[in-house]
């Protein structure tokens, strides 16, 4: 079950932008953007085979058997049960925090989860993807845009201004 509770009022909406190779030390991130307002960048760095995970359901690749996400999936879809959003909901001591929110029959439910696995369940079921206000404080990066009010800048140019932040970063600037 849930092991914090989400205020609805400080939850951003995220577009998954992708999965990348941070440079030198070769880390998996996933990175995250604000659909709205500042478009804050949000890295988290992940496992390889979370990357993987996330990077297989992006591309749309079947794989010959289910890998453990499609399974969660199938079983959650077998049950009746929906994933209605997934919420990074906190960095605390540099880990990220996330929670499933699931509905079905039985009502509603909060499943705390890593925010890798969430990302790769939401890619796989279309669920929306959320970050608590206070994580994108904590460890959001503002991209500056070149563009005219109300145009966004292209993908490649915000993956170049987010190469060029995490060229300055280090896992320890999460500290929150």
């Amino acid at each position: 079950m849930s092991v914090s509770s989400t205020n609805v009022e400080s939850m951003k909406e995220m577009e998954l932008i992708g999965v990348r190779i941070e440079l030198p030390s070769n880390a998996p991130i996933v990175l995250l953007r604000e659909t709205e307002g500042d478009c804050r960048l949000l890295p988290i760095f992940i496992g390889g085979a979370e990357a993987q995970a996330i990077a297989l359901a992006m591309e749309e690749v079947e794989t010959p058997r289910p890998m453990t996400h499609d399974l969660f999936k199938n079983v959650l879809d077998d049950l009746g049960v929906r994933i209605e959003r997934i919420v990074v909901t906190e960095l605390r001591d540099r880990t990220f925090y996330a929670e499933l929110e699931l509905a079905g029959g039985n009502g509603a439910r909060r499943i705390s989860s890593r925010p890798s696995d969430a990302v790769a369940l939401a890619v796989r079921t279309g669920a929306p993807i959320f970050a608590d206000e206070s994580v994108l404080e904590a460890a959001g990066h503002t991209v500056e845009p070149d563009e005219p009010e109300g145009e966004e800048p292209p993908a490649e140019e915000v993956l170049d201004q987010f190469r060029e932040f995490l060229d300055q970063v280090t896992p320890d600037d999460f500290n929150g």
